[in-house]
């Protein structure tokens, strides 16, 4: 078969990153300046809000745009049934909470009020992951991707840097029909950039390789691309790939991957279940089986601590995707 097509404008940019510092910013500041730069081009934009305005980087738009600002206040089911009816009155609101309230918490609204009507509402979850640290596992959302992209008419993407997460949140708002979009609290390193592709639906080769394929999201792609660069000087041969949009999947890209490979790797910061690695394993048993492992969090609830010792303590670092890595080439 021919080799995947990588779809990076230089195929060195992003494993040559990795060995240099780069800034570090949160991915909810893409949103922060996405909405604004959105709701400069689409005036029936408007914001919804749950009680976070400054945590979930609305603040901005709220100074831009206060007649396009709603403060909800702790109602996240209300946010979400009131942003449905604004919808359907011509509106584009876009709603905010941290992703465990919404779409944790509404999760009923979501689905009947704003999917079932194909209403154009775009979720923001801010704070999802155990990255969210201290907070512990209350307010630790794990489990957003799998309860989002089992609705239909849901499209369900994971940023993996700042800027990525500024090209998302623009994407979204050029289309109707509902979407969630979830970001992190924490610092997190940005490696992609402008000239960076990024299209909903379209995953992206970051790095070539041939004996495994890393799949990833959100900001663990940094993660995967340097353990990539780690296994290369023991000789193995890793693609990465960033699959920011879970749902749709990009499943023949997907499927060239896994022919191409013939082993694949999942790293998500979510339960491995019903995420990310959930929907290649369903797609790749229709189209192209082959041995697979999943980095993610197994089956567990959150814990508090610091972020990147979460990351550790819960099996999703370097090291973890490596130990992954060599297990699936064990495999026949």
């Amino acid at each position: 078969m021919a080799k995947p097509t990588l779809r990076t404008n230089d195929p060195q940019l992003v494993p040559d990153l990795v060995r240099t510092h780069l800034e570090q910013k949160p991915t909810r500041d893409g949103y922060g300046q996405g909405v604004v730069r959105a709701a400069m081009k689409h005036p029936e934009l408007v914001v919804l809000c749950a009680d976070l305005t400054e945590s979930t980087r609305n603040l901005e738009f709220k100074q831009l745009f206060p007649d396009r600002f709603i403060q909800m206040g702790v109602h996240e089911q209300l946010l979400a049934a009131l942003a449905a009816g604004m919808a359907l009155a011509g509106k584009m609101p876009f709603i905010t909470s941290y992703a465990m309230f919404c779409p944790g918490r509404a999760w009923e609204q979501v689905r009947t009020n704003i999917c079932l009507q194909e209403t154009n509402v775009k979720i923001i979850g801010s704070h999802a992951g155990v990255s969210v640290g201290p907070d512990g596992a209350t307010h630790q959302a794990i489990e957003d991707m799998a309860i989002m992209r089992v609705i239909p008419n849901m499209t369900v993407i994971a940023p993996c840097d700042m800027i990525e997460a500024r090209k998302a949140t623009e994407a979204i708002a050029e289309f109707t029909g509902p979407a969630y979009v979830r970001f992190a609290r924490e610092k997190s390193p940005i490696f992609t950039t402008e000239e960076t592709p990024f299209r909903i639906g379209k995953a992206e080769i970051y790095r070539q390789g041939k004996d495994v394929a890393i799949i990833a999201c959100g900001p663990l792609v940094y993660k995967a691309l340097v353990a990539a660069d780690e296994l290369a000087r023991n000789k193995i041969s890793a693609m990465v790939v960033n699959c920011h949009t879970i749902k749709p999947l990009d499943v023949s890209l997907i499927r060239d991957v896994a022919l191409h490979c013939k082993r694949i790797v999942t790293v998500e910061e979510h339960q491995v279940a019903g995420g990310l690695g959930g929907a290649i394993s369903e797609a790749l048993a229709r189209t192209a089986p082959v041995p697979m492992e999943h980095v993610g969090v197994q089956d567990r609830f959150g814990e508090s601590g610091p972020p990147e010792a979460l990351l550790e303590h819960f099996g999703m670092g370097v090291a973890h995707i490596k130990a992954a890595v060599k297990k699936v080439l064990k495999r026949r």
